[in-house]
């Protein structure tokens, strides 16, 4: 069902899944960390038939196995708008989770008229209200751990699979387990030290993204845009809309996924491909 292929732009060659026909509006998926494109297998499978659907990994991630300079969100937003531009691709959604959320974020503000509308997820934005009161959470302490540079990849590195499997275990919704043969998958997805790197080096960045964001707060965001979070990650939805708002997006709105934590189109596929066709079809 799937086809993978290699795009390249900026001379990056960065891999790219796809389903569904061509001629139909696209929906373009964005993983987290630690995962790979892997995390919207199952969503992709529920949207084929109605929707061309794209996912990546991130360059220097998985099968996009050349690292980028930069992993500023604002810099890899500009890789995804390359991406659109040799597939010519036309009335796109995007989609991001995670990490992949604040580079959809990114690129509201860097490319907002490049969209029809996006989809946020189980993520909140650098420099975007509650941000300080999400890094300051002691409960958030892998963002500190992350940003020390080498020690995490001198720690973790061959033990990709115990480390990661604890954020699986901590941010997934009550009662979930995810599969011990995606565990792998993903570890695997991360095993090169430059793949390591390149997923701490999504937290690195977060101090460039908060000056990125904070220089795009008054650029005005009409394009829809949809937030999503898993109703087990027990997030104040208003506040983070407030702060959406605030930051110059005109037209967001938010729903729940109910059953899942963090992990959501890994826990929920069927429910998140639900709301993602809804919100498409209501803002027609």
């Amino acid at each position: 069902m799937f086809t993978h292929r290699e795009v390249r732009v900026k001379e990056v060659p960065i891999h790219a899944v796809e389903a569904g026909p061509i001629s139909k509006p696209t929906v373009f998926l964005i993983h987290g960390w630690p995962t790979c494109w892997l995390e919207f297998e199952g969503v992709m499978h529920r949207l084929a038939e109605e929707y061309h659907v794209i996912a990546i990994d991130i360059p220097g991630i998985g099968n996009s196995v050349i690292p980028l300079q930069s992993y500023s969100k604002r810099n890899i937003a500009e890789y995804v708008r390359g991406i659109m531009d040799h597939m010519n691709l036309q009335d796109v959604t995007l989609v991001g989770c995670d990490a992949g959320g604040q580079v959809t974020y990114a690129f509201l503000k860097s490319f907002p008229d490049r969209l029809s509308r996006a989809v946020i997820m189980n993520v909140a934005i650098p420099g975007v209200d509650p941000w300080n009161e999400v890094k300051s959470n002691p409960y958030i302490w892998h963002f500190g751990f992350h940003n020390v540079p080498e020690l995490p990849e001198i720690l973790v590195s061959g033990k990709e699979l115990p480390y990661f499997s604890f954020f699986y275990d901590v941010l997934a919704g009550k009662g979930k387990r995810m599969s011990d043969a995606r565990r792998k998958s993903y570890a695997e997805a991360y095993s090169r030290l430059d793949a390591l790197k390149a997923g701490f080096d999504l937290y690195r960045s977060f101090h460039e993204d908060e000056q990125d964001n904070a220089a795009l707060k008054h650029v005005a965001v009409s394009t829809p845009v949809l937030y999503l979070r898993g109703s087990d990650e027990n997030a104040d939805i208003e506040k983070y809309l407030a702060g959406f708002r605030e930051n110059g997006l005109q037209h967001i709105q938010a729903t729940t996924i109910e059953n899942c934590g963090h992990f959501s189109a890994e826990e929920q596929p069927e429910r998140v491909a639900l709301a993602i066709k809804e919100f498409i079809l209501s803002s027609l």
